[in-house]
């Protein structure tokens, strides 16, 4: 029985998809979404050297900007939603992004994961990508969501595949 789904989010343009697809696995269980961002402490990290420069930035301030400015997001990404209040919470992490999913995971007795699968950020050209890290580490059951527009290029990338498999 999915009791607890957790749902990490990174406020890219997949985010509102990947929350109504959580919101619809959900909803039959009667199951709790818990919906968390994590703030890489690599990011805060840059601030703090940035500030080493004699910049006029620090990293309290920053983190209290990025979480009003991502609650805010949040509300617009949440109204289309039909659960009950009572069964969505929200909450942020600072660290590294797999580690602290792993925890919550953990900590929270969660039986399923839903995130996406990939964004364009290019620091995983060097680090990897946390789904990756997610999908061969995470102890539960991880759905991969797709939008549109994913599932497109992916049919096409294997369709060209499998012509050139056959000429």
């Amino acid at each position: 029985m999915v009791k607890k789904i957790l749902v990490p989010i990174a406020f890219s343009k997949y985010s509102q998809g990947i929350l109504n697809y959580a919101s619809g696995v959900a909803e039959p269980f009667g199951a709790e979404l818990l919906v968390v961002n994590v703030i890489n402490a690599r990011d805060l990290e840059a601030v703090d050297k940035i500030t080493s420069f004699g910049y006029k930035v620090d990293v309290e301030h920053y983190l209290a900007t990025l979480k009003k400015e991502r609650r805010e997001e949040l509300k617009k990404l949440m109204e289309p939603m039909t659960l009950p209040d009572k069964q969505v919470s929200f909450s942020f992490r600072v660290g590294d992004p797999t580690n602290e999913l792993l925890k919550l995971v953990v900590d929270k007795n969660i039986d399923m994961v839903i995130m996406g699968i990939k964004t364009h950020d290019v620091r995983h050209i060097f680090a990897g990508s946390v789904a990756e890290r997610m999908f061969r580490k995470c102890p539960v059951t991880i759905l991969s969501y797709r939008d549109d527009e994913i599932s497109e290029r992916l049919l096409k990338k294997f369709t060209r595949h499998r012509r050139k498999e056959t000429e």
